[in-house]
């Protein structure tokens, strides 16, 4: 079964930048489609980006289109979130998430394996 563990989160500044981590076991992970999601207190786990096991599709939230980069490495094992120009409504717990699928995928009911999240907290 994949596992996955996140890092990279932390307190940041209105306008700063995060990247985050996410190192997944498993020699299947380079075929699964990956994405990130995230949850703020008292709200429900929304969807941040996804993209396909190859990198070859990428798929963002309105909410961070324009901000927000998705990327992996699959040699490593690694899914990467690039957050710039965060706001204070970006703070949440982040997830990691993969599903066996290839394609992208925005549909939280998908995405088989999750990580244990990694708080971002950006203050104004």
């Amino acid at each position: 079964q994949v596992q996955l563990v996140e890092s990279g989160g932390g307190l940041v500044q209105a306008g700063g930048s995060l990247t985050l981590s996410c190192v997944a076991s498993g020699r299947m992970f380079s075929s699964y489609a990956a994405g990130w999601f995230r949850q703020a207190p008292g709200k429900e786990r929304e969807f941040v980006s996804t993209i396909t096991e190859s990198s070859t599709n990428k798929i963002y939230a309105d909410s961070v289109k324009g901000r927000f980069t998705i990327s992996r490495d699959n040699a490593k094992n690694t899914l990467y979130l690039q957050m710039n120009k965060l706001k204070p409504e970006d703070s949440a717990v982040y997830y990691c998430a993969a599903t066996g699928a290839k394609i992208a995928l925005q549909r939280m009911s998908l995405y088989a394996y999750w990580g244990q999240g990694t708080q971002v907290t950006v203050s104004s």
